[in-house]
């Protein structure tokens, strides 16, 4: 399933300092957020949505893929909006349903909103490697340790937990465990994994204490880092770039 996730190739922004493009995106959406304008929210959408298709460096195929709840994000608000918004000038109407020029706008609005939080959201997890987004959080932004490694131990664990549960499956298939149909069925298999899975994890969180306390971790404490983070001159690319779009996209509304 990780693998899934490996890009066709490394765009220049896998060489952003992930914090600061945490920081970067993080802002975008804010502005995002609060922003009532139809122009220039489609303009956003368009801007990162050219950021996620030609700079994440994944293939088109696993982008059409990711692309998939988007649209459906996209349908579904827009037409919620489109189909009952309220609305004076009203275009068409028949039962519940009522078409107006205030609906069609709010409907492009939230519609495009949708876009530019999944483009944002899915360019920044698919250009990053999660511990080094915590190590940079740690040393540029001063993230407490114990957090940092409680979100760096999880990710860790999470294909230990997939590899756990695939034997448990093959185990029981090659058992032959039949379980019953309906909730008693469902009820069965929780059963058979649950217990099994949260026995391993006790002993796999023990294991983590041990090496933790192994290491002479405290929490608070000054420490070094295995992977140092510092920022460099594409973070300052980076910056000039997003900035730059983001103002032509406002320019762009504006004018058209």
């Amino acid at each position: 399933m990780f693998n899934w996730f490996t890009p066709k190739r490394e765009t220049w922004l896998f060489r952003v300092n992930p914090a600061l493009k945490f920081i970067v995106f993080f802002a975008f959406l804010i502005i995002t957020l609060v922003n009532q304008s139809v122009p220039f929210a489609i303009s956003q959408a368009v801007l990162y949505g050219i950021v996620f298709y030609v700079f994440s460096g994944y293939s088109l195929k696993k982008l059409s893929i990711l692309s998939i709840p988007l649209v459906i994000s996209f349908l579904s608000t827009g037409l919620t909006m489109l189909l009952f918004g309220k609305g004076e000038a009203v275009l068409w109407q028949w039962g519940l349903f009522k078409i107006s020029e205030e609906s069609i706008q709010h409907a492009l609005l939230l519609g495009s909103k949708s876009l530019s939080f999944g483009f944002v959201g899915f360019t920044f997890i698919l250009t990053i490697q999660p511990v080094l987004f915590f190590y940079a959080m740690m040393q540029q932004f001063r993230l407490p340790s114990k957090y940092a490694y409680s979100f760096i131990a999880a990710f860790r664990l999470i294909p230990a937990v997939t590899e756990e549960l695939q034997i448990r499956r093959n185990a029981l298939k090659v058992r032959n465990i039949q379980f019953s149909k309906g909730i008693k069925g469902l009820y069965e298999r929780l059963q058979s994994y649950t217990v099994p899975l949260f026995a391993q994890s006790i002993r796999r969180a023990q294991r983590i204490a041990v090496a933790m306390e192994a290491k002479q971790y405290q929490m608070g404490a000054a420490r070094t880092y295995y992977y140092p983070t510092r920022y460099n001159g594409m973070d300052r690319v980076f910056l000039l770039v997003m900035i730059g779009s983001l103002c032509s996209a406002f320019l762009l509304s504006v004018y058209l």
